[in-house]
């Protein structure tokens, strides 16, 4: 006789049995599919706000700057593709991608450079989280407040621009603070000194060794005369000697009055620290001197002949003003330079995170091996920072295809032009006079274009990492 055991029905954990799957697919039935549905559900719930925000800020001025670009200026009239082939006809959108490619070659390559020589240069000191914080505090200032700072900083004059007061001072300190008046000029009917087409004065009347020429000249305001200059009547009374040439040059201007044009006066102040030349019949510079403070000068070691006495085109140049940054030649390397002292810290600490992590082992075995510094550097603290570098480099190439705000500010008006790039080109012909939003569009098209390999190429670095 045989027992049938009855059939204990399946226990669950939840509230809900799962339906019998289905016959063809084998899935769960439909409570099953509900629970599925749900759990979508909930999740499409919780992505809403932020897929609403990501279209509105994203996707949505992205697709109607593809529309717009393919209308005119009033975006009324369909042109087509006329806005893009406008633009690689103008030469302010040509000179605008220039520029832009030599930030995306130079300011990326040094800044990701300058950052592992810094992090690997600041490994092993006792106060390296200190300097990283002071490198890294650039990145707390604005770009509005940065390129003010080096708007200041870049100034030709040096006594508002500091990095003229240094290269100044540097080449004063080399060259000699030479004295310089360009206001300086003859006097109104004097024909005494002669001006030639290079700036310089020469004697009017050829002399030779044993005379004495006084020069005089006017022009020059008290606030510009030398502290040093003394009166220089009594060195003009001094005879020449044998085998040289004497004189004074001095300002031939007697304060409160009176005085004689031409004649040193009591009161009347040499000019010092003057180049004088004695000039040969064929134009040769035979002696030169240099005046002291009462304006006196000495030419000595001349042989009989006939000589002019000339005062070479320097006295008379603007004394040296330093570098001009803001120029036409360096405007762009300027703003470079700008842009690295905002970032440096940037790519300092994440190589500097990146060399933390890296094996000491593998550097040590390498160094028991015989390896010097700079093999272990190149073989193999290059190679494992590859990462981090590759992720600062390409972050930098992003952030330098969108620089607008330190060109805008630093660069003067004149020299906007010159330092040109396609996020402020972009702005100017949509915003900034242009008024043609359907060119400018066309600009902001072809940014985004060219922005997207790299954002590519973060990604799928990011995805590789992650993996």
């Amino acid at each position: 006789m045989s027992v049938t055991t009855p059939a204990v029905p399946p226990v669950t954990t939840g509230g809900t049995r799962p339906g019998p799957p289905d016959p063809v697919s084998g899935r769960a039935g439909a409570p099953g599919r509900r629970a599925v549905r749900r759990r979508r559900l909930i999740a499409a719930v919780f992505l809403l706000p932020a897929l609403l925000l990501l279209g509105a800020l994203v996707a949505y001025p992205i697709v109607f700057s593809v529309f717009r670009s393919l209308y005119d200026a009033s975006g009324n009239t369909f042109v087509g593709v006329d806005n893009y082939s406008q633009m690689f006809q103008d030469p302010a959108t040509l000179r605008a991608i220039r520029n832009s490619a030599i930030w995306v070659v130079f300011a990326p390559a040094l800044l990701t450079g300058l950052g592992l020589v810094l992090a690997v240069l600041t490994e092993k000191i006792r106060w390296k989280t200190a300097f990283k914080l002071l490198m890294f505090m650039p990145m707390a200032i604005s770009f509005l407040a940065a390129g003010i700072i080096f708007r200041l900083a870049y100034e030709q004059d040096p006594q508002r621009g500091v990095l003229n007061a240094v290269t100044v001072g540097i080449h004063d300190s080399f060259q000699g603070e030479a004295a310089s008046f360009p206001t300086a000029k003859t006097r109104i009917g004097d024909k005494q000194l002669v001006q030639g087409k290079d700036g310089s004065y020469t004697a009017a009347r050829r002399v030779g060794p044993g005379d004495t020429v006084n020069l005089g000249l006017v022009g020059v305001a008290p606030k510009d005369m030398p502290k040093e200059a003394k009166p220089a009547a009594k060195a003009a009374r001094t005879p020449a000697a044998d085998g040289e040439l004497r004189g004074v040059v001095f300002l031939d201007f007697t304060p409160g009055g009176g005085g004689k044009p031409g004649v040193v006066d009591r009161t009347e102040r040499g000019l010092p620290r003057l180049a004088v030349e004695a000039v040969g019949p064929h134009g040769k510079v035979a002696a030169h001197g240099t005046t002291g403070p009462d304006g006196s000068y000495r030419l000595t070691g001349l042989a009989k002949g006939s000589y002019t006495v000339r005062l070479p085109a320097a006295d008379f140049a603007p004394p040296y003003q330093g570098v001009s940054w803001l120029g036409p030649a360096l405007i762009t390397p300027a703003i470079i330079g700008a842009y690295m002292w905002i970032w440096t810290g940037f790519s300092l600490v994440l190589i500097g995170a990146g060399l933390s992590a890296m094996p000491r082992d593998v550097l040590e075995a390498a160094r028991m091996d015989g390896a010097n510094e700079w093999q272990v550097f190149r073989r193999i603290t290059v190679p494992l920072l590859a990462p981090a570098l590759g992720v600062v480099f390409v972050t930098m190439v992003i952030n330098v295809m969108k620089v607008f705000d330190l060109v805008y500010i630093i660069a003067p008006g004149p020299v906007q032009q010159d330092a040109n790039v396609l996020a402020l080109q972009m702005w100017l012909v949509s915003f900034g006079g242009g008024n043609n939003q359907g060119l400018g569009s066309a600009l902001g098209v072809l940014l985004l274009l060219l922005v997207v390999p790299a954002m590519a190429l973060n990604i799928r670095r990011f995805r590789r990492s992650q993996s």
